[in-house]
C-alpha cells in the first residue's frame, strides 16, 4: 500500500507542472521508476538543490544563486537600458539572440484581473524604484503580444512616462520565411501599422 500511495503522490506531483495532464504524469513515474531510477534521483536531487538555493535578484528579480545576479553585475553590458519582460524564460531568449546588450528586469508574470493578479503581484512598485535611480535612458518593454501582456505594457507605459525616460516596445510583425495566407489576422494588421 505505501508504494501505491508513493507512486501516486509522484504522479500528482508531475501533474502540477504546467502542460502535463493524468496520463503524462503517469508516464513519466512510471518511466522513472521501471526504467530510470538514477535519473530519478538525479532529478529529485536537482530540484531540491535548485528549491534550496535560487533566489530572486535583489535588483532585477531573475532567478539567481547569488543576491545580484551575474547579468547585474557585468559591467560590460549597457546600464542605461532596461528591458522588462514576464519571465526569466523570456530574459533567456532575447539573451540567446545575442543582440541586446543592456540589463533586464523580470515581472515574474503580468497583469490578470481575471486571475486576481494586479500591479502588485507582479513587481512594478519594484520595477518603478529600479528606474527613479537614476542611470537609465531607455525601458524596452518585452511583455508578451497577448491581451495581458499588452495590458502591462501600457500600465508600465502610463507608470514610467513622468520619468523622463525613452519607452519603446518590441516591434511585432510577419515572421521571416512565412507565407502571409498562414499568418494570423492580428499580426498582418500590426505589421501594416507598424510598417516601417
Amino acid at each position: 500500500m505505501a508504494q501505491v500511495h508513493a507512486l501516486q503522490t509522484l504522479v500528482e506531483a508531475l501533474k502540477g507542472l504546467p502542460g502535463v495532464g493524468i496520463k503524462s504524469a503517469s508516464r513519466m513515474a512510471y518511466h522513472l521508476l521501471q526504467h530510470d531510477r538514477e535519473a530519478a534521483i538525479l532529478l529529485a536531487g536537482a530540484l531540491t538543490q535548485a528549491v534550496r538555493d535560487v533566489r530572486h535578484c535583489s535588483l532585477c528579480h531573475t532567478f539567481t544563486e547569488h543576491d545580484v545576479c551575474e547579468t547585474c553585475c557585468d559591467a560590460t553590458r549597457d546600464h542605461t537600458q532596461l528591458c522588462v519582460v514576464e519571465t526569466p524564460a523570456d530574459q533567456s531568449a532575447i539573451e540567446r539572440t545575442g543582440t541586446y546588450k543592456g540589463l533586464y528586469f523580470v515581472l515574474m508574470g503580468k497583469l490578470s484581473p481575471l486571475d486576481g493578479i494586479g500591479p502588485k503581484d507582479i513587481g512594478l512598485i519594484k520595477l518603478k524604484q529600479r528606474v527613479q535611480q537614476g542611470t537609465l535612458r531607455e525601458v524596452i518593454l518585452a511583455t508578451n503580444f497577448t491581451a495581458e501582456g499588452e495590458a502591462t505594457a501600457h500600465v508600465i507605459s502610463e507608470m514610467l512616462r513622468a520619468q523622463g525616460i525613452r519607452l519603446t516596445r518590441l516591434a511585432r510583425g510577419v515572421p521571416a520565411g512565412s507565407e502571409l495566407e498562414y499568418v494570423d489576422l492580428g499580426t498582418i494588421a500590426h505589421a501594416l501599422v507598424d510598417r516601417r
